[in-house]
C-alpha cells in the first residue's frame, strides 16, 4: 500500500506482480481476519498501475466460500482493463496445514476447472462458455512458437511458452472496450481451434518470413467472423496481437494492442487473460502433471515441481530442515514481530475513496416494493469515511 515501496520497485526492474484478490467486496475477504483488506487490495492496485507495474489477480477459489462471485472479479478486472491484465484462478489445494481436512469438509470446499467454467457461464449471462471459449493453457503456445519463429533467433527476448500437461490450467482471451468495460470473449467470433491447426502447419512448413506473415494474415482472416465480432472491434486488432516483441521482457499483449499515439480515438480495445489453474494435492496427484511441470522451484538440491515441493510428497519439509537458519520462534526473538492484522481489524491508514471501477450490487428488495433499487456500497463503511484502527 506504499507508494514509495510501488516506485522503488519499478526503479528496480519489476514489470509485473501476482496480488491475491478473493472477491469484490470486503465480505469475500472477510475469511482473511482483516477488516478493510478490499481496500487494501484497491490501493495497491491503483499506487502499482501509477508507476507502470502490471497487476495480475490471483483468485484461490474455494466452494462455498468466494465460489458465488468470481464472475465479478471478471467484470472488476474488465472495468480497471488499464490497471489488470490477467486473472489467475486457482481452485484450491488442500496442502500443507490443510492436508489434515476431515473427508467431510474437503468434499464440501473441493472445487475444479470445470466447476469454474459453469460458475463463469452462469454468473456472466452465458458469456463465456465451458465448451466454446475455453482451451488447455498449453494451447496458447500456438501464438507463442509462430512468433518465435517469425521473429528469428536474433530477436532481444523470445516469447514465453506454457508446455505444461494439459489438465493442468486452462485459459481463455476476453476483449474489452477500456472506455466502457464491455466485454466478449475473443473465442465467441475467432475461431481458435482451426487456428491451431493452421498454425501448425505454418511453423512446420516455416517457409522463410516474408511468406510466413502472409499464411499468419491468411489464418487470422479465415478465423475472423467479423458478425460475430463487438461493434467497432477491427481484425487489426487481432493483427497487433502478432506485432513482434519489443526490446524488454515488460512486453505484453496489452501493448501491442495500444496505439503509436495515445491520443488515437480509435485506441480502445485491450485484451483480458483469464486463466485457471489448478494445483495438485494429495487427494488428486497425477504424475505425469509433474513430469511436465512449468513451475519449478529452485532450491540448493536442485529444481523441483512446484506441485511436488508443496504437496505431502515431502520435498518442502525436506529442503527446509536440510537449510533452514531459524524456525519462526527464533526468528521473531533475534529479529522482532512485524505488524500482524488479524482478528478483523483495520490496516490503519488505508482510504475508502479508490479511482477502481466497481460492479453494481444491488440490495434484496421486497416483492412489491415501489421503491427505486437500492444500490449497496461494496464497502463495510462508507467511501467518504476514513478509518484508521489501531492494532
Amino acid at each position: 500500500e506504499d507508494i514509495e515501496f510501488c516506485k522503488a520497485a519499478k526503479a528496480a526492474g519489476q514489470h509485473g506482480v501476482y496480488l491475491q484478490f478473493d472477491g469484490v467486496s470486503e465480505e469475500k475477504n472477510r475469511h482473511r481476519g482483516v477488516g478493510n483488506l478490499f481496500d487494501v487490495k484497491q490501493q495497491a492496485i491503483e499506487n502499482l498501475a501509477s508507476v507502470g507495474i502490471k497487476v495480475t489477480l490471483v483468485t484461490t477459489i474455494v466452494n462455498t466460500i468466494n465460489n458465488d462471485g468470481i464472475g465479478q472479479i471478471v467484470e472488476f478486472a474488465a472495468k480497471n482493463i488499464d490497471k489488470v491484465q490477467t486473472i489467475a484462478f486457482q481452485p484450491v489445494s488442500f496442502t500443507g496445514r490443510d492436508e489434515d481436512i476431515s473427508d467431510a469438509l474437503r468434499i464440501k470446499q473441493r472445487y475444479t476447472l470445470a466447476g469454474m467454467t459453469h460458475d463463469l457461464n452462469d454468473q456472466l449471462g452465458g458469456q463465456l462458455r465451458p465448451l466454446r471459449d475455453w482451451f488447455p493453457l498449453s494451447s496458447y503456445s500456438a501464438f507463442t512458437s509462430v512468433m518465435d519463429m517469425l521473429q528469428g533467433a536474433d530477436a532481444p527476448w523470445g516469447w514465453s511458452s506454457c508446455n505444461c500437461h494439459p489438465n493442468c490450467g486452462i485459459f481463455t482471451l476476453m476483449v474489452v472496450n477500456r472506455k466502457t468495460g464491455e466485454f466478449k470473449s475473443l473465442f465467441e467470433f475467432f475461431d481458435y481451434e482451426q487456428f491451431m491447426k493452421d498454425v501448425a502447419t505454418i511453423t512446420d512448413t516455416a517457409r522463410g518470413k516474408k511468406l510466413s506473415y502472409a499464411q499468419l494474415g491468411m489464418a487470422i482472416l479465415r478465423n475472423f467472423n467479423a458478425e460475430q465480432a463487438p461493434e467497432g472491434f477491427p481484425i487489426s486488432q487481432i493483427l497487433n496481437l502478432f506485432k513482434p516483441s519489443s526490446t524488454n521482457s515488460s512486453s505484453d499483449r496489452n501493448d501491442r494492442m495500444k496505439a503509436d499515439k495515445a491520443e488515437d480515438p480509435n485506441d480502445i480495445w485491450r485484451v483480458l487473460c483469464v486463466e485457471g489453474m489448478w494445483f495438485q494435492d494429495l487427494f488428486n496427484y497425477d504424475f505425469r502433471r509433474t513430469e511436465m511441470c512449468v513451475i519449478p522451484y529452485g532450491t540448493q538440491e536442485g529444481e523441483i515441481s512446484f506441485c511436488a515441493y508443496n504437496t505431502g510428497v515431502g520435498w518442502r519439509q525436506i529442503i527446509e530442515n536440510m537449510h533452514k537458519t531459524a524456525n519462526l520462534g527464533e526468528w521473531y526473538e533475534e529479529h522482532g514481530r512485524h505488524a500482524v492484522y488479524a482478528a478483523g481489524h483495520d490496516v490503519p491508514g488505508i482510504s475508502k475513496k479508490h479511482s477502481l471501477s466497481l460492479p453494481i450490487i444491488q440490495a434484496v428488495l421486497a416483492e412489491d416494493s415501489d421503491e427505486k433499487p437500492v444500490v449497496v456500497s461494496p464497502y463495510l463503511v462508507q467511501e467518504h469515511e476514513e478509518e484508521s484502527v489501531s492494532v
